[in-house]
């Protein structure tokens, strides 16, 4: 089911200290993102986008901590999903925005931690996926 770590994701108030952090002192480069409906941006090593920062005007409460939740590249969407909810997972499934549709799987592993698994846009969801997406979060 999962090929590899995809990104991680971190939700901060403070966006240039952030950027700076990553950008100027280790070395990521900020590169292209879709466009998705909240501010951020995406740092990459190489062609691969690792870190997503997400910015937001104050954290939330209760804060999740700084770590958002662990994504990975995966295949078999229809498979993994049929697992997930055989075994009473909760799940969100979405299209992302822009030119590049992949699938993101979003749910919760037992410690409460989010995981997102990515699949390839040509993947075909299952046919009920905007029922039981609709019904988290």
């Amino acid at each position: 089911m999962i090929k590899r770590p995809d990104h991680f994701t971190i939700v901060t108030d403070q966006l240039e200290a952030t950027r700076a952090f990553y950008v100027d002192l280790l070395g990521m480069r900020e590169g292209p993102r879709p466009p998705f409906p909240v501010p951020g941006l995406w740092l990459y090593v190489g062609n691969q986008p690792i870190l997503h920062v997400v910015a937001v005007d104050r954290m939330p409460m209760p804060r999740r901590g700084a770590l958002d939740h662990m994504a990975y590249w995966a295949e078999g969407l229809q498979e993994t999903t049929a697992t997930l909810r055989s075994h009473n997972v909760g799940l969100r499934l979405i299209r992302a925005p822009g030119s590049v549709r992949t699938w993101q799987l979003f749910f919760s592993d037992p410690n409460g931690v989010e995981v997102e698994l990515d699949f390839a846009e040509t993947e075909t969801p299952p046919e009920d996926w905007k029922t039981f997406s609709s019904s988290l979060r």
